[in-house]
C-alpha cells in the first residue's frame, strides 16, 4: 500500500514537471518565435520617421531574420552585382538611401515578432536623393521616386543567396557568432529552425520571381520595376507570360490632388481607382500574404494615406531665373497646359495621344483587375480597388515637384525635361541611371560621366519596353524657348 501511495505521488510531481516544462517550453517558443514588440519610440516620434522606418507588417511573411540580413553581405559578396559586375559596399551598393548613424536603409524596418526582422516599408520605393555637387552630402526627400535604389537587385540577392549551399546553419552561426552574442535560445533557434526555414521561404519565391531571370528581359536597372508582373505573379500567381513593362518609381506627395469622382486614376495607366487602394495593393505587395493582423493593417493604410495626402510637393532648391521663367510661363500655357494643368489632368489619354511605349500596358488587363480585386476582399478587404477594364493609354500627369521627378516617361527613359523637349530621334539612346548629383541646367539628374557609368546602372532605349519615343509636344520651340520652358518648370 506504501509503494502505491508513493508511486501515485512520484506520478503527480512527474505530470506537474512535465506540465511546467511545456508551459515554459510554450512561453519562450511564443516569446522567442511570436510574441510581437512594439517598435522604439524614435520610430513614431515624427510622421517623416514613422514614413521612413514604421512596420507596416511585412515583416511577419516577407521579413528576413535581422542576424541574417546582417552577415549576408560578409559571406556572400560576390552575388552582389550591377550590370553583370560585382559591385562592392553591401547593401549600400544597390542605391538604397541611408541616412548617417541609421542601422538600416530607408524604407527597411526592424521589428521583433519574436527574433528581430527586416522587412520593407512604402518608403522604400518613394524617397529620393539628390546632391547638388559630386562631394555634397545627400538630401533625402520623402515621397519622391527611389531613382538610385536597385530593387530588382535586391530581389535577386536573396534568392542567389539563399541557392548557394553555403547559406547553412554552420556558415551563417560562425559568421553571427563573429558580431554578436546570442544566448543560448536564439542559438538554438537559429541553428535548427530560422536558418532553414528562411532559405526554405526564399527559395519558394524563386518561381515567383522566374521572370526577372530572362534573359530575353532587360534588368529593371535602378529607380525602375515591373510593377503589374509583380502584381500578376504575386498576388493572383498567374502564369507567367511573355510581358515586360518596366515603369520609374512614382513620387506620392500631395495624393488629395487625385479626386476619384473627377475622372481621375492613380498609376502610370490609370489602373487603379484611387490613392487609398494604391497605397493597400503596394503595401499588400510588400507583405506578400494577407496582413496579420487585419485592423492594424488597415490603420496603417489609413495613416499613410492621410499622411501622403497632405504632403506637399517639394520646392526647387537652386536659384531660378525669374525672367527667364515668366517668359517660360506663357510657353507652359500654349505648349503643355492643356493636357498637364486643365480637365484632362489625371485622367488616361490615349496610346494614340501620347505615342510612348505600349509595354507597360501589355503587362495588364481587365481579367487580371478582376482576379485581383477578388483576392483582396477574399481577405476581408474593402477598397475601390483596380479599374476592371482594358487599359487604353497613360495618365496625363500632374507636375507638381517635377524637377524631383527624373528620369521622364512611363518608364524613365528620357534623361531630363529638356531631353524631353527634343524629338525622340535626338534623345539620348543610352544613358546611366540612378546617380543623384542633380543638372540644373538641364533639369534632371546627371546620366553620363565616369561617375554617373561607375554607379548607375545602363538603360539602352532600344529594349524591351525602355522606348523613349512619343510624347513630342514643344519640340518646335527654338532653344531659347525650350530654355525658358524648362526654367518655369523649376517652379511647379
Amino acid at each position: 500500500m506504501m509503494s502505491n501511495f508513493f508511486s501515485r505521488i512520484w506520478f503527480k510531481i512527474i505530470v506537474l514537471v512535465v506540465i511546467v516544462i511545456a508551459i515554459v517550453g510554450a512561453w519562450i517558443g511564443y516569446d522567442r518565435g511570436f510574441r510581437e514588440h512594439p517598435q522604439p519610440d524614435w520610430v513614431t516620434a515624427t510622421p517623416e520617421m514613422r514614413f521612413k522606418y514604421g512596420s507596416i507588417g511585412a515583416e511577419h511573411d516577407a521579413g528576413v531574420p535581422y542576424w541574417i540580413f546582417y552577415v549576408l553581405p560578409r559571406i556572400f559578396p560576390e552575388k552582389l552585382t550591377q550590370d553583370g559586375k560585382v559591385i562592392p559596399g553591401g547593401y549600400a551598393a544597390l542605391g538604397v538611401p541611408w541616412e548617417e548613424g541609421q542601422e538600416l536603409p530607408v524604407g527597411f524596418t526592424n521589428k521583433i515578432i519574436g527574433f528581430p526582422r527586416v522587412g520593407n516599408n512604402c518608403a522604400v520605393c518613394h524617397t529620393t536623393s539628390y546632391r547638388a555637387t559630386p562631394d555634397a552630402d545627400p538630401v533625402f526627400v520623402v515621397g519622391g521616386a527611389a531613382h538610385t535604389t536597385n530593387v530588382e537587385g535586391f530581389f535577386r540577392y536573396l534568392i542567389d543567396c539563399a541557392k548557394d549551399p553555403r547559406f547553412n546553419a554552420d556558415i551563417l552561426m560562425a559568421e553571427i557568432n563573429r558580431v554578436t552574442d546570442l544566448d543560448v535560445i536564439d542559438k538554438l533557434l537559429y541553428r535548427f529552425f530560422i536558418i532553414p526555414i528562411t532559405r526554405k521561404r526564399l527559395l519558394e519565391r524563386e518561381a515567383q520571381f522566374a521572370w526577372i531571370y530572362r534573359q530575353d528581359f532587360p534588368d529593371w536597372g535602378r529607380g525602375r520595376d515591373d510593377a503589374m508582373n509583380l502584381t500578376k505573379y504575386f498576388m493572383i500567381r498567374a502564369p507567367m507570360d511573355d510581358s515586360f513593362g518596366p515603369t520609374d518609381m512614382p513620387s506620392v506627395w500631395n495624393l488629395k490632388k487625385y479626386v476619384w469622382d473627377k475622372g481621375h486614376r492613380m498609376n502610370y495607366a490609370g489602373d487603379s481607382n484611387d490613392a487609398y487602394s494604391v497605397i493597400m495593393d503596394s503595401a499588400l505587395g510588400l507583405l506578400g500574404a494577407p496582413p496579420a493582423d487585419k485592423d492594424d493593417f488597415v490603420e496603417q493604410v489609413k495613416w499613410l494615406h492621410a499622411y501622403l495626402s497632405e504632403m506637399p510637393s517639394p520646392r526647387y532648391p537652386f536659384p531660378i531665373d525669374a525672367a527667364r521663367a515668366a517668359a517660360g510661363k506663357t510657353l507652359f500655357d500654349a505648349n503643355c497646359a492643356g493636357c498637364h494643368a486643365s480637365e484632362l489632368t489625371g485622367r488616361p489619354l490615349a496610346l494614340a495621344e501620347v505615342g510612348t511605349d505600349r509595354g507597360r500596358l501589355d503587362s495588364w488587363n481587365k481579367g487580371a483587375a478582376i482576379k485581383a480585386n477578388q483576392v483582396v476582399k477574399e481577405m476581408g478587404l474593402e477598397r475601390r480597388g483596380l479599374v476592371e477594364e482594358d487599359l487604353k493609354g497613360y495618365v496625363a500627369a500632374f507636375l507638381d515637384g517635377i524637377w524631383l521627378k527624373a528620369p521622364y516617361l512611363h518608364n524613365g527613359s528620357v534623361p531630363t525635361l529638356r531631353d524631353l523637349l527634343e524629338p525622340a530621334a535626338e534623345r539620348p539612346k543610352v544613358f546611366w541611371r540612378g546617380y543623384d548629383v542633380y543638372d540644373q541646367t538641364r533639369v534632371g539628374f546627371v546620366t553620363d560621366g565616369p561617375e554617373a557609368q561607375r554607379i548607375g546602372t545602363r538603360l539602352d532605349t532600344r529594349s524591351k519596353g525602355g522606348g523613349n519615343y512619343g510624347h513630342e509636344f514643344g519640340t518646335a520651340l527654338s532653344g531659347d524657348e525650350k530654355d525658358a520652358l524648362v526654367e518655369y518648370m523649376k517652379t511647379l
